[in-house]
């Protein structure tokens, strides 16, 4: 179960608001004691939850009870007229105890209204901060990757014994430029397409390595945005790039060559 998913699908705002169903608080009360990142995820909504109240709560006016009795005792006097009518007074009471209780539960339902809006807006403004932090985290993380791969290419280029080649396009195509990197004790291939064309559908870039006359396969061109391996090779006087049928081919397509470099030793 992919728990970071889980705490970011709004379950748990939804829990502390008292909106969850039943089989969600049961779910979510189960994983809370398995996992401490739910149960640390609870309290933290929890105590935003006990902060925003704090936050928007809206005291009544001081005095409006005292005010709202003693003018009900005012109405409820019983004159003495009525005095002989117990029936007629009772109902009155009844009447205007019917009013005070409306005008508190139509105050308390505005109340609640008002509350119910600001913690809707609150949890959305909660949970929209919580995505926003899992992104950050993981733009942070894909930067430390490509930092780490950066480094390691950076070591693998100039480690003892790799033999650089520069591999400039060719007539006509002379914004075109590769870098072969050939460890000579290993005899592993790495490439670099520092310009290169994207290559058509239904084309790709194979290597060639260039040996007493003889054009050896030296492998296809995948992925290469950073610093690719390809096929190790044993000897080599120069190596070359041509723009295959996918899947490559036994021979090259000369008529199609882009880059070539010859090796220095």
């Amino acid at each position: 179960m992919d728990i970071q998913a889980y705490i970011q699908s709004g379950v748990i705002e939804s829990h502390v608001l008292g909106m969850a169903s039943a089989q969600e608080t049961a779910e979510l009360q189960r994983l809370r004691l398995e996992y401490p990142e739910v149960d640390a995820a609870i309290r933290q909504a929890e105590k935003w939850l006990q902060d925003t109240t704090r936050q928007y709560a809206v005291p009544v006016a001081a005095g409006i009870k005292e005010k709202l009795f003693a003018t009900l005792n005012d109405e409820f006097a019983i004159p003495e007229a009525e005095s002989i009518a117990p029936v007629r007074t009772m109902s009155r009471r009844a009447t205007w105890l019917a009013a005070a209780s409306l005008i508190l539960f139509l105050t308390s339902a505005g109340f609640n209204i008002y509350f119910y809006s600001k913690y809707t807006k609150a949890a959305s403004d909660y949970s929209a901060l919580l995505q926003e932090r899992t992104t950050l985290l993981a733009n942070n993380k894909t930067y430390e990757n490509r930092l780490t791969a950066l480094r390691n290419n950076m070591q693998l280029m100039t480690a003892p014994g790799m033999l650089k080649v520069s591999m400039p396009g060719i007539a006509g195509k002379e914004n075109n430029l590769v870098t072969l990197y050939w460890n000579t004790s290993n005899k592993n291939v790495y490439l670099l397409a520092n310009n290169l064309p994207a290559a058509p559908a239904g084309k790709q870039y194979q290597l060639w390595a260039l040996i007493d006359g003889k054009t050896v396969d030296a492998g296809m061109l995948e992925n290469c945005e950073t610093l690719c391996q390809l096929k190790p090779v044993q000897q080599a006087q120069a190596f070359a790039i041509t723009l295959e049928k996918a899947g490559g081919s036994p021979v090259p397509d000369l008529s199609q060559l882009y880059v070539m470099g010859k090796v220095q030793s």
